[in-house]
């Protein structure tokens, strides 16, 4: 199972902002971890521009995006902008995309948000004749009718992921890309809806066996202060619950809320933990520090313990 990092969303002003994303990937770089996963948040920096500054940075760990909002720009166009990036960093992009939510798309960004998972289907088949190499992009679908030049190649295969929450979009996953990211996904949610459902699919397509990436926040803390990380991980966090799409993907599992999700305790506590999460069938996680703390001190000195802890699990998982 790769371990992963989430880096980002930071406050502050952009250059301080981007200097301290640029020394956790150099962090997780250094403490051999696999991934990191950059989010795409609407309020903040663009992932695939914050990649390549990172590739630059950096030149063995895998750099993720998790999710590029698929609504946001032209297949093309994102493919231009991931090839790009994908060769600042080496070729060690992989493209996280999705269909996004309604509060984003159609609340935020004034674009329609009829249905996403056709939107989605129509879309990889841009997408991915785009990064195949030079070219022309002939597609025409419900969707796009393109006929465009294309003289990018890629300088290795760009691996695409989907997130997936329902039946149909984890079908498209399967048939269509290298696998999906999930946000809001427990054990049994994993290993009873993700895993069968996609896998079958990249079965029938004559696909390899998916990528499944498990997102979720972890603390290193005491057991006398489990409830506190997950009562933050429900404030910062939890406004995502909001979605529709989220509600489902929650009722196939255990958890009700992200605190839930949220692995906090002592060192045997997240080890054990993160192997629930491997035998349900995740192949990737994604972690999401989630620091503790009553000042900006604290805060700092618990999420360099959290990490310094993953990455020797993450030595020891392997």
């Amino acid at each position: 199972m790769r371990i992963g990092v989430m880096i980002g969303p930071e406050k502050g002003d952009s250059g301080r902002k981007l200097e301290r994303m640029l020394r956790d990937i150099e962090w997780a770089e250094s403490a051999g971890m696999d991934t990191a996963w950059i989010p795409q948040i609407p309020t903040d920096f663009d992932a695939l521009i914050t990649i390549a500054a990172m590739g630059l940075r950096t030149s063995r760990i895998e750099l993720g995006t998790a999710v590029v909002p698929l609504q946001a720009q032209h297949p093309v166009a994102l493919a231009r902008q991931a090839l790009s990036a994908h060769a600042a960093a080496g070729g060690r992009l992989a493209l996280g995309v999705g269909p996004s939510h309604h509060w984003i798309v159609r609340d935020m960004l004034g674009l329609p948000y009829e249905k996403p998972a056709a939107y989605s289907r129509d879309y990889l088949d841009v997408l991915n004749a785009a990064l195949r190499g030079t070219g022309s992009v002939d597609v025409e679908n419900d969707t796009f009718t393109v006929h465009n030049p294309l003289d990018l190649g890629p300088v290795a295969p760009v691996p695409v992921l989907i997130a997936a929450l329902g039946p149909v979009m984890l079908r498209i996953a399967g048939e269509r890309t290298d696998g999906t990211v999930l946000w809001m996904a427990d054990e049994r949610a994993i290993e009873h809806h993700v895993v069968p459902k996609i896998s079958k699919a990249a079965a029938d397509a004559g696909r390899p066996a998916p990528r499944i990436v498990a997102g979720l926040p972890v603390c290193l803390c005491a057991a006398s202060e489990v409830a506190e990380a997950k009562a933050r991980a429900n404030r910062i966090l939890g406004e995502a619950e909001v979605s529709p799409n989220y509600q489902r993907l929650l009722e196939q599992g255990d958890a009700r809320d992200i605190g839930d999700l949220c692995i906090a305790g002592d060192e045997e506590a997240i080890a054990a933990g993160l192997r629930r999460y491997a035998e349900a069938g995740a192949t990737d996680l994604s972690i999401r520090l989630l620091p503790i703390g009553d000042d900006r001190d604290s805060l700092v000195a618990s999420k360099r313990r959290t990490r310094e802890m993953i990455a020797e699990l993450a030595r020891e998982l392997r």
